[in-house]
C-alpha cells in the first residue's frame, strides 16, 4: 500500500539526508521522547485518514494500521539512538514535517480505493 512503493523509499531517503537533525542537541527539550512524539503523530494523522474518509472498509482501514505500524517500526530503526531521549523542538519540527509528508503517501493509497 504505502511501504512498498517509491515515495516510501524517497521519504527514508529524506530522513538519511536530515539525520544530523537527530544527531543534534541543541535546543529546548520537551517533555515527550522521541518515540512518543512519532506514535502521537502518526496515530493523528492516520485517524484523520479515517475521520476524512469515513466509507474506508474495514479491509482497508485493518491495511492502513498495519502499515502505520510499520513506519513506526521503521523509524524506530532508524532513530533507535535516540529514540527513547527526549525530543528537541527541532526534531519535533522535522518529525512533523516528515509524518506530514507520510500522511500525504497514505492519503493517496486511499484514494485508489474511491
Amino acid at each position: 500500500m504505502v511501504v512498498d512503493t517509491d515515495g516510501y523509499l524517497a521519504l527514508i531517503e529524506h530522513l538519511a539526508f536530515n539525520m544530523d537533525v537527530f544527531t543534534s542537541d541543541d535546543g529546548d527539550i520537551g517533555p515527550q521522547s522521541v518515540e512518543d512524539v512519532v506514535t502521537d503523530m502518526v496515530a493523528s494523522n492516520i485517524m484523520a485518514i479515517f475521520d476524512q474518509n469515513p466509507e474506508l472498509h474495514a479491509s482497508v482501514r485493518f491495511k492502513l494500521l498495519k502499515e502505520a505500524d510499520s513506519v513506526v517500526d521503521d523509524l524506530g530503526e532508524v532513530l533507535a539512538g535516540v529514540w527513547a531521549k527526549p525530543a528537541t523542538n527541532g526534531q519535533i519540527a522535522f518529525l512533523d514535517e516528515y509524518i506530514a509528508l507520510m500522511k500525504n503517501l497514505f492519503d493517496s493509497a486511499v484514494a485508489k480505493y474511491d
